[in-house]
């Protein structure tokens, strides 16, 4: 579930904690398929002993700079989330990859589906080269959301999850932005006017941004949903407009907001503020 307003929350949690400048004394895989590449053993040659320089993201990956040229990927997939623990607390059965570090503490990966997936490489491009632009990045202008629409012919809702057109969007917030820009997720992506790009553009930027300070989105309240490295629930929830709010007014026109399905995923709308294409 963790789309890019949660996996940024992620990430400002690592920073926050002071995870740069510290170096990966150990790594302990309990469930090797989390590790995507290399094979498990070579992952942890290359990690253990290298210093963290810097915590970024990349769409919806979590990006861990090391030294010698050494770059971690983590996908945190739909139940995957981080949090550090000491290394005398006891161990989850969902604790499937930790990373000992020279201060004692211990970063924990814990994912009770077993979806999410690290990588280390050299060469970063080799996972995150095919991805779409950055939507918070400055270079991301409405010129540029209107060629990446406009140069094919597909629906806006399975267009705007494809994460080689725009990165870090999920069902959620694509949910939120179309309402708030009035657009059916049926809607071909090349029939958009100039303005109906702009106020898209706005819209994505919008949400996402209140994603961010409100800490994410949790959607219930079991172990599987996300939370904040410091093991706290995000607020985005509270404010969401359309996103499982099937059978309630829509907050603009009161008409009844409606669950359909779009590309084999639950898609929420409101039936009178995005009309369904002719």
């Amino acid at each position: 579930m963790p789309e890019l307003p949660e996996v940024e929350t992620v990430v400002r949690g690592l920073r926050r904690e002071g995870l740069a400048g510290h170096t990966i004394r150990d790594v302990q895989i309990a469930w090797p398929r989390i590790i995507a590449t290399p094979a498990p053993e070579a992952f942890c040659r290359r990690v253990t002993g290298r210093r963290i320089n810097a915590i970024t993201r990349r769409g919806k990956y979590i990006v861990l700079s090391l030294d010698a040229g050494e770059t971690v990927l983590i996908h945190l997939r739909m139940t995957g989330r981080l949090a550090f623990a000491s290394h005398t607390a006891p161990r989850s059965r969902h604790e499937h990859v930790v990373l000992a570090l020279d201060d004692d503490r211990q970063l924990r990966y814990h994912d009770t589906r077993k979806f999410g997936r690290w990588h280390v490489v050299t060469e970063p491009t080799a996972v995150l080269g095919r991805m779409g632009p950055e939507p918070l990045d400055r270079n991301f202008t409405p010129v540029v959301l209107s060629a990446l629409l406009r140069q094919r012919a597909r629906q806006l809702k399975p267009l705007l999850l494809d994460q080689h057109v725009l990165a870090g969007l999920g069902n959620i917030y694509v949910d939120e932005a179309l309402w708030a820009a009035r657009l059916h997720p049926l809607r071909s992506s090349a029939t958009l006017q100039t303005r109906q790009v702009d106020v898209l553009h706005a819209a994505i930027l919008a949400v996402l941004r209140r994603g961010i300070r409100a800490q994410g989105t949790t959607l219930g309240s079991g172990k599987t949903n996300f939370y904040s490295v410091a093991g706290r629930r995000g607020r985005n929830q509270d404010g969401l407009q359309v996103f499982r709010r099937t059978g309630e007014p829509c907050p603009r026109c009161a008409a009844t907001i409606q669950r359909i399905i779009v590309a084999q995923r639950s898609t929420h709308l409101c039936p009178r503020c995005q009309r369904a294409p002719g």
